[in-house]
């Protein structure tokens, strides 16, 4: 499958809004094929852009997990990442730190009381940086509200983090990493997931154990564009409008490098360009295939009461 015919219905924008400024995005884009219907005076001065529906729009949040104990042993040395000491690996103290650094983040910027949705990878690392990032404060006793995170979940020093006030946390399995061979890669069973996560929607997950993964074929580059391709249409379909996805690096890179070919190649850099650590980046995600059937709530009719149009002034 081509990454143009993957990419047909669904379309990446970088957003160039602040997350202090208005919940409406400004979207911009550069189209190469668009171009040549400029003046020729104005060919590099005054870039196309693209104008879409709002309702056929949705604001995507991705982040990377931050740092996990593969991370660095893989640095040292890239056989490590066949260890089985590694097995769905855990963060490590430095990573909860960046977890807490980009949790004030996401508070300050408002982008916490935006979100609707938090999608996340079913793996130890993701899950807990997803909750430690969108969660609550703390648990409170009194306060009826399940745990996202039960205290020290995974090898961590960490306090419970309570669910209070925070947008629902789904678990899928298409955006995990590169399956196969990588034991840091392979998940544990979700029985033990809903014990230390138990906030959690793990529904979507049909089996309890890890039935992708396989010790002796990795994923190539492109079957995990092609499912991340098939993710976000599956994230085109969702009611919520703006959403946070919580993930892999290889996911990330592979899958975004199929979007933006129609875009000037420093904006499909901004999209497609390899994640840090931790890092977090807005996006806009356009539907241009109806994919999702929700109608348009800000749009209005006109001609209320009915009566017969009026010509325009324009019109002779």
């Amino acid at each position: 499958m081509s990454h143009q015919s993957m990419t047909s219905n669904l379309s990446f924008y970088i957003s160039s809004v602040s997350p202090l400024s208005s919940p409406l995005p400004s979207i911009r884009r550069l189209s190469l094929r668009c171009r040549s219907s400029l003046p020729s005076h104005d060919m590099e001065a005054k870039p196309s852009q693209g104008l879409y529906p709002l309702h056929r729009c949705k604001t995507i949040h991705l982040v990377r997990h931050a740092q996990g104990v593969h991370n660095v042993e893989g640095e040292k040395n890239h056989e490590a990442y066949l260890s089985e000491d590694l097995f769905d690996a855990h963060l490590t103290p430095l990573g909860w730190q960046q977890v807490d650094n980009l949790h004030k983040h996401v508070k300050a910027s408002g982008i916490s009381n935006r979100i609707e949705l938090v999608v996340v990878s079913p793996l130890l690392r993701t899950l807990q940086t997803a909750v430690g990032t969108f969660g609550g404060e703390g648990y409170k006793d009194g306060v009826n509200a399940p745990l996202l995170m039960t205290a020290g979940a995974g090898n961590s020093d960490r306090p419970a983090i309570s669910s209070l006030n925070c947008p629902p946390f789904i678990a899928v399995e298409s955006c995990r990493e590169h399956l196969g061979v990588h034991p840091c890669d392979r998940r544990s069973n979700i029985t033990k997931y809903r014990e230390l996560f138990p906030a959690i929607d793990f529904s979507l997950i049909e089996s309890d154990e890890d039935v992708l993964w396989k010790p002796n074929v990795r994923e190539e580059d492109q079957g995990i564009a092609a499912r991340g391709v098939k993710f976000f249409n599956w994230l085109s379909t969702r009611k919520e409008k703006e959403i946070a996805v919580v993930t892999h690096s290889g996911f990330l890179y592979h899958t975004l490098n199929s979007f933006g070919n129609d875009c000037d190649q420093s904006v499909k850099n901004e999209i497609s360009s390899k994640f840090a650590n931790c890092e977090l980046r807005s996006v806009v995600l356009v539907d241009k295939c109806m994919n999702s059937s929700d109608p348009p709530v800000t749009n209005y009719p006109g001609k209320i009461p009915a009566g017969e149009d009026l010509p325009s002034d324009n019109q002779k």
